[in-house]
């Protein structure tokens, strides 16, 4: 199966048509050191054959160094955690959400459309003078992730077939 690639993007806070608040769903900062950062990304990406669901512990410690200012944020819902979101700030005040997703078990409960408006909110947050956020997903991820950021706001800029 060939793998489509999308990359999408805001060039304004305001193009954000964020989904209705679900008390109780929180987004938190996650120092870089957690636990939590490893085990939550790889069961993020399990289903859906992400690099993280498998990484060695070797290849962990080279994806950290190769971004050492990226920074963590757990979504957790009722205390408990639910997805992540990762950023990476590029020059020219264009920020990278890298990881966005829910664990396995929050999928299908209503929460991805909040997920992502607090992932975004934090996004254009993240930095003084932030011109762009941009994402990328692939017609591997889950099948409503695509759609989803269509609905918050994001447009498509580009496709790739790998």
């Amino acid at each position: 199966m060939q793998e489509i690639v999308t990359y999408v993007e805001m060039t304004s806070p305001d193009q954000l048509n964020p989904a209705a608040p679900v008390p109780g769903l929180s987004l938190e900062p996650l120092p870089r050191d957690s636990p939590l950062v490893v085990d939550v990304q790889a069961r993020i990406g399990a289903p859906y054959g992400w690099k993280s669901a498998s990484r060695t512990e070797e290849e962990w410690r080279t994806w950290f160094a190769e971004a050492p200012d990226r920074t963590f944020w757990l979504l957790s819902f009722e205390g408990e955690p639910a997805g992540m979101a990762s950023y990476d700030l590029h020059p020219g005040g264009e920020v990278e959400i890298e990881t966005f997703g829910l664990l396995p078990e929050f999928v299908g409960k209503g929460l991805g459309g909040v997920a992502l408006t607090l992932a975004i909110r934090r996004a254009w947050a993240s930095a003084p003078s932030v011109s762009r956020v941009w994402l990328h997903t692939s017609s591997l991820d889950h099948p409503r992730a695509l759609p989803n950021y269509h609905r918050r706001g994001f447009r498509t800029v580009r496709t790739e077939r790998r």
